[in-house]
């Protein structure tokens, strides 16, 4: 198998049936490939190496879960926002309509939140959430140039991001 050039956790291999791809990230190895008898070799192959266990179709990685349907695969993050809204206390919030407050100005100006670790945690989570919720990326990338010392007013617009995705199905 080749590394990928473009992620260092990606390997592949062109099979005469297709393509082989392989992530490895820490302890944990996602196969995907276009036909099931290559999988088979591949799985033997890697048992031989290594201790391995099968878990089988792929369910849950990396906090995205992987339903499969008659078009295809389908990828949520539904259990990654539930935990997101329990660490916050956000669980039991009224959910929003809008992501952020409409024309709301914000400026690095104002009391300075306590916790930045925290903040600077959040805004990362939410970050990853946009795998699955690109439609959260701008208001994001909007809390997140303000990483370098949030105030309180900044963790409040965190809070109604929050609140929004309570709110959003999909």
């Amino acid at each position: 198998m080749k590394k990928s050039k473009s992620d260092h956790s990606v390997f592949y291999k062109y099979s005469t049936t297709g393509i082989i791809l392989l992530e490895v990230n820490v302890d944990d190895i996602v196969i995907t490939i276009s036909d099931n008898s290559s999988i088979s070799h591949l799985k033997a192959f890697l048992h031989a190496q290594f201790y391995t266990k099968d878990l089988g179709a792929l369910k849950y990685f990396l906090g995205v879960e992987v339903l499969r349907g008659k078009k295809g695969l389908f990828l949520s993050q539904i259990k990654y926002v539930l935990d997101l809204l329990s660490e916050t206390g956000k669980l039991g919030a009224k959910p929003c309509s809008t992501p952020m407050v409409p024309n709301v100005q914000l400026t690095k100006d104002g009391e300075l939140f306590t916790e930045p670790e925290r903040y600077m945690r959040l805004v990362g989570k939410l970050n990853y959430l946009t795998v699955t919720r690109p439609y959260i990326a701008y208001y994001v990338s909007v809390v997140s140039q303000y990483m370098s010392s949030p105030t309180i007013d900044h963790w409040k617009i965190l809070e109604h991001i929050l609140c929004y995705l309570k709110g959003a199905h999909g």
